[in-house]
C-alpha cells in the first residue's frame, strides 16, 4: 500500500512541471516582458499565428497564464478587434526560471522593442 502512495506522489510531481518547448520558452518570455496579447507576442518572437495561439491555449491549460478579454467598447474605439490580454501566473514565472536555465540562449534575446505610440 506504501508503494503504491508513494509512485502515485512520484508521478503526480513529475507531472505537475511541465516541460516546456523552445518556443513555449519564447512565449513566456515576451509575456513576462510584457508583450501581453496574440499580435504583440507573434511581432517579438518570430513564431507564426499557427505555433503561438495553441501555444497560448496550452499554456493557460497548464496555468502559466491567465487570460482577460479586453472591454469590448475600448476596442470598437480604437476600430479593431477586442483583444485577448494574457498575464504570467506565479507557477508560469517559476517555470519560465526554470527553462531559460534549460535554454541559456534565450536568455536576453528578446529585446523589448520600443512600443508604436498610438496618438
Amino acid at each position: 500500500m506504501v508503494a503504491i502512495w508513494l509512485c502515485s506522489m512520484l508521478y503526480s510531481r513529475s507531472m505537475s512541471k511541465t516541460a516546456l518547448s523552445f518556443s513555449g520558452t519564447a512565449i513566456l518570455q515576451a509575456v513576462a516582458h510584457s508583450y501581453h496579447y496574440g499580435f504583440d507576442i507573434m511581432d517579438v518572437t518570430g513564431l507564426p499565428s499557427g505555433t503561438v495561439y495553441p501555444a497560448l491555449r496550452r499554456l493557460e491549460k497548464a496555468k502559466l497564464i491567465e487570460s482577460k478579454w479586453e472591454d469590448e467598447a475600448a476596442a470598437r474605439k480604437e476600430q479593431r478587434p477586442a483583444r485577448r490580454y494574457y498575464k504570467l501566473t506565479g507557477t508560469g514565472k517559476a517555470a519560465l526560471t526554470e527553462a531559460i536555465g534549460r535554454y541559456r540562449r534565450l536568455e536576453g534575446t528578446l529585446v523589448k522593442k520600443t512600443k508604436r505610440s498610438t496618438a
